[in-house]
């Protein structure tokens, strides 16, 4: 099982990530999610049926609550709304496509990290710092910071990210742009946290795009999804531990104990872990969603 959807024929894809295809509509994109899921920047050859579809109905939820803290790329996510020849394929892109404002892509990550966990945990055991920021002795696994901190990294078009403080940010761009990116990240992350805490899961750390149309910056990508984010479950947490996720840290863990040295070709996924990554998925949406949570 390979993928979910159909090609769009009558379309012209403007980019194939691991997990969304792009098609360009002019001055409009048109983002479909698949059920495609990757690790370690590899995509695996099995699908989650309908991961898609919770991962673009999360977006599309925090996208409408946070346009008071900063506009996003968001036009409609109604099909019946999209261009006529879009209308045929109803069944491919419902509920798991949105239309989108075409912007020119500030090309780097805004991460903001509210707890210290993952690449930030492995750099602050070798070098006492995170994301080049020196950081007080003594702090445990997943403990939270006294105020949250800000990583970017570079926008890579192939390879891996790199991770730049926010001083070689400014370096990097316009000091007005830095400085937007930074605050409006930080603010994000404080509503995404102080919103979903309230709701039983702690948002370790997330991720952030940003693109400028007609000389705006905007939101754009994806937002507080569990695959740009790291959504610990807070009836789980404990410091000095690894709290319990609802991200795909549950593939992860079975493919690091399973042996498999994290390089294509990626295997297929059992039947086990295809089940337990969807609930993992849709229990983050349903508890982020409440009473509006569809069922597929």
């Amino acid at each position: 099982m390979a993928e979910s959807i159909r090609e769009l024929p009558i379309v012209k894809r403007h980019h194939q990530g691991k997990v969304r295809d792009i098609y360009d509509l002019g001055e409009e994109l048109l983002i479909v999610t698949s059920d495609r899921v990757s690790a370690f920047d590899v995509v695996f050859p099995t699908i989650i049926p309908n991961k898609g579809k919770i991962l673009n109905q999360i977006s599309l939820y925090f996208f409408r609550k946070t346009e008071h803290i900063i506009k996003n790329h968001l036009i409609t996510d109604r099909v019946e709304e999209y261009p006529d020849e879009l209308h045929p394929f109803r069944e491919e892109l419902e509920d798991r496509s949105m239309l989108v404002t075409k912007t020119r892509v500030i090309p780097f990550e805004c991460i903001v990290r509210g707890y210290i966990s993952g690449s930030a945990w492995s750099e602050y055991k070798k070098r006492s710092t995170v994301g080049g920021l020196i950081q007080p002795q003594g702090i445990k696994e997943s403990q939270k910071f006294e105020e949250p901190l800000f990583t970017p990294s570079t926008k890579a078009e192939k390879g891996n990210d790199l991770n730049i403080t926010y001083q070689e940010l400014l370096q990097r761009t316009d000091r007005k742009i830095a400085e937007l990116l930074k605050n409006k990240s930080m603010e994000l992350y404080r509503f995404g946290h102080d919103y979903l805490f309230e709701r039983n899961i702690i948002l370790a750390d997330t991720k952030f795009e940003f693109g400028t149309r007609k000389g705006e910056i905007i939101l754009i990508d994806e937002v507080l999804t569990p695959d740009s984010s790291r959504f610990w479950d807070k009836n789980d947490y404990l410091v000095g531990h690894s709290p319990k996720s609802y991200d795909k840290q549950y593939l992860r863990d079975y493919f690091t104990q399973a042996g498999w040295n994290k390089k294509p070709p990626a295997p297929e996924l059992p039947d086990e872990v295809i089940e337990k990554t969807y609930e993992k998925y849709y229990q983050a949406y349903k508890t982020i969603v409440g009473s509006e949570a569809k069922i597929w």
